[in-house]
């Protein structure tokens, strides 16, 4: 199915789905956006009119994504986008020995992680500060094994959400790109690419979440979403002790790679909890699908989760109508059954009213089945008092 709104960068089928254990990040300087004082100065004029205009608008720092390693090949992958105007296949996948040559157009490609694993079981090294991943095959690991292994290594920097909105969302976006390979070899250089998160909520009874954007939210009003946000820079340097008041206190230096891991993946529950008022000790652990990429914000990528829930439906509707701590942001909630979801495409009277996350989502979800045959193994996560 062809969407020009949103494609798949890398997918999880082989293991439907990665565990936290699985993930890790690589911190560095390296992987900030690149700018100049023009740029800057654009960037402040756009902030300066979406403010006066959506009060309800703040800034914040975010992750920026700007590469991702298998653990089975030494080299990285990074997105590229179609050129303006071209359409995005979101389903055909490019088998890893294909992206895996020097080359920046080589790295750019999307990645199917069930052609990686054909004939060996793969694990990555630790976490290293280099900037190609120390990969080794091991044959015969156990189930368990493979579990505690990390097999993906998101690259990330930093950026903020004003940054995102001037250069993302910029009208300028397709020279910004062009620039960005001009100067840097690179069209995303310029770019804020912030990493989001979303997730495909099941509830006990089969159905999956959906909620009606509110038309005060910056993105897709009105438009059907799944539960997202972002992983939050801020919280991982709290819970690490570090004071910050303002994004532009934020360090690198601050954080710990496990920490920002456990950020990414605590974030999509935290979201769901804030959006749909559903308590963490009801949610199980997520699982991550892969990453799609919205082309409506020049490409943005988000991490998308399956994240399954001990609650009915029923349940869960009157939870969200008693309003959670971002209620505001939606206006309704609908229930649609997996069975529905997983035959949803483009010749779907409901395909058009998803907003590009929730199609992306969705794609996901189609391709990885991190359910499977004999549904999906509920791990719950711990509450916010330590219980589970």
């Amino acid at each position: 199915m062809m969407d020009s709104e949103v494609s798949v960068l890398l997918d999880s089928a082989a293991w439907r789905g990665l565990l936290e254990s699985q993930v890790q990040v690589e911190l560095s300087e390296r992987f900030n956006r690149q700018t100049d004082e023009a740029l800057e100065r654009q960037i402040e004029e756009v902030w300066t009119e979406r403010v006066s205009k959506e009060l309800w608008l703040f800034n914040g720092s975010k992750f920026r994504m700007h590469s991702f390693c298998l653990a089975s090949s030494s080299s990285s992958v990074s997105p590229k986008y179609p050129p303006s105007g071209e359409q995005g296949n979101s389903c055909s996948s490019t088998s890893l020995p294909n992206t895996a040559q020097n080359g920046l157009d080589q790295r750019n490609r999307p990645v199917n992680l069930a052609e990686t694993n054909q004939t060996a079981r793969v694990s990555l090294s630790k976490a290293s500060s280099s900037s190609t991943c120390d990969c080794r095959g091991a044959r015969g690991d156990t189930a368990e094994d493979q579990e505690a292994r990390p097999l993906l290594t998101l690259r990330l920097g930093l950026t903020c959400y004003k940054d995102y909105l001037g250069t993302n969302w910029s009208s300028r976006v397709a020279q910004l790109r062009g620039l960005g390979e001009e100067r840097f070899g690179d069209p995303l250089a310029l770019l804020a690419q912030p990493l989001g998160v979303g997730a495909v909520l099941c509830t006990a009874d089969g159905q999956v979440v959906l909620i009606r954007r509110s038309q005060k939210v910056a993105e897709a009003g009105g438009l059907l979403d799944i539960p997202g946000g972002h992983p939050e820079p801020k919280v991982v340097c709290e819970r690490l002790g570090h004071e910050v008041c303002e994004e532009g206190q934020i360090r690198l230096d601050m954080m710990q790679q496990r920490a920002v891991v456990s950020e990414l993946f605590s974030s999509v529950c935290a979201e769901i909890r804030d959006e749909i008022n559903i308590p963490l000790c009801s949610l199980g652990e997520p699982v991550l699908m892969g990453i799609a990429l919205n082309h409506t914000s020049a490409g943005r990528p988000s991490a998308e989760f399956l994240v399954s829930c001990t609650l009915t439906s029923d349940e869960v509707s009157k939870l969200y109508w008693k309003g959670g701590a971002e209620a505001s942001e939606s206006t309704d909630i609908v229930f649609l059954s997996r069975t529905d979801v997983l035959q949803l495409d483009g010749s779907s009277s409901l395909w058009p009213e998803l907003c590009p996350s929730a199609k992306g989502a969705v794609l996901l979800y189609q391709k990885v089945k991190p359910e499977g045959e004999q549904g999906p193994n509920i791990r719950l996560i711990k509450s916010e008092n330590g219980s589970s």
